[in-house]
């Protein structure tokens, strides 16, 4: 019983090897294959790093033309998923859109002779965007919109096909880090989920397929959705404290806060808490970016704990324009890439991930026949 407790979670258990990524080293770092976030944050594109994820270095400026190309010509849909995303009722959970897509994908354009894992890898980065704005403009405005754009990064495009028009330089910007910041954080549980389905040696799409159903949970993807919510809830930073003090009294899980691995801090969270502040004052907004100033300070105070990179991406995102339930959908689009990059490294030397329970049951035991049964 002790044993169990102390894995709980599978905390402080080493699973792997990776040359993906490191997380926490030192408390607070993080890197892509040695690139710290911060430098990759500040000078690279999302195209770049998923590069780099996929490919293991940094491409030159003529590959990146080239990939940035590849990526814009698999933006489009084929028509037989357009029309399974018009038959996904409008009330569905976005995730649930994405995992239908990629699901549905993996029929049309099966991995093997000519797709391959590579291929699909870019495939789904590329055309994830254009699932999810498809599905949204069907259902929210009855329209069938056209799925490829004129923007060259996957920032630029998303944010095209959502407006209708080409996009402001600056929530380009902002998207585009927010995708580099989303794009790999090694062993979490939905990256686990896929090298666990890949170690069975199914095809691609499967691993992706059930990556998406991790991620969809509360208290992995969907922690900016729930930021999001708590946040327009205060009208002031004075409520924000007194309610979030009431919510800590009866202790209420408040959801953006902390992190599994960082003991300090989240490198993350300081880079896009900047890009959130600057759209925040762009918009002129004096209520939501001071509440969830004010709620990070109380958090702090009260509870010593650190916002995680979800509690201001949710700002981030409002001010681009992008509706709540689309927010952990975008966190799909970008982890595709570090998933990828997992499914690689899990083919290239795999063994089947089974791991060993300690049992809490009853011990051996005869069976009754049922007339003997009280």
């Amino acid at each position: 019983m002790a044993e169990a407790k102390k894995t709980g979670g599978l905390a402080g258990i080493v699973a792997g090897k990776t040359a993906v990524c490191t997380v926490g080293k030192e408390g607070v770092g993080l890197t892509y294959r040695g690139y710290s976030i911060e430098e990759l944050a500040e000078k690279s594109t999302f195209e770049e790093v998923a590069y780099l994820m996929l490919r293991g270095a940094l491409p030159s400026k003529g590959e990146l033309a080239d990939y940035k190309a590849r990526l814009k010509s698999m933006q489009d849909l084929p028509g037989e998923l357009r029309q399974t995303l018009e038959l996904i009722p409008g009330g569905t959970h976005q995730m649930d859109v994405l995992r239908t897509g990629c699901s549905m994908l993996g029929t049309l354009e099966p991995e093997g002779e000519g797709h391959s894992q590579l291929d699909v890898a870019d495939r789904l980065i590329a055309s994830f965007g254009s699932m999810l704005a498809y599905w949204y403009h069907f259902h929210a405005h009855g329209k069938r919109i056209e799925t490829s754009s004129d923007e060259d990064t996957i920032a630029g495009h998303f944010l095209q096909l959502l407006h209708g028009k080409k996009p402001d330089d600056k929530q380009r910007r902002v998207l585009d880090v927010s995708l580099i910041l989303y794009a790999e954080h090694e062993f979490n549980a939905s990256t686990f989920t896929g090298r666990v389905i890949i170690s069975t040696l199914p095809d691609f799409y499967s691993a992706i397929t059930g990556a998406i159903g991790a991620l969809r949970g509360p208290l992995h993807g969907g922690a900016n959705e729930a930021a999001m919510e708590l946040i327009e809830k205060f009208s002031s930073p004075d409520e924000a404290e007194k309610g979030i003090l009431v919510m800590l009294d009866k202790k209420a899980k408040i959801m953006g806060f902390g992190h599994r691995v960082y003991r300090d801090r989240d490198p993350r969270s300081d880079v896009i808490q900047k890009w959130a502040k600057e759209l925040a004052e762009q918009h002129g907004d004096k209520r939501l970016y001071p509440v969830a100033e004010r709620i990070d300070q109380v958090m702090r105070r009260e509870k010593n704990l650190f916002t995680n990179l979800d509690f201001y991406s949710a700002i981030a995102y409002h001010f681009c324009g992008i509706p709540t339930p689309m927010f952990t959908p975008l966190f799909v689009i970008s982890r595709t890439s570090g998933w990828a990059a997992h499914i690689f490294e899990q083919r290239a030397d795999n063994r089947l991930i089974r791991p060993t329970a300690d049992y809490i049951g009853p011990e051996e035991r005869p069976y009754l026949p049922i007339e003997k049964r009280g």
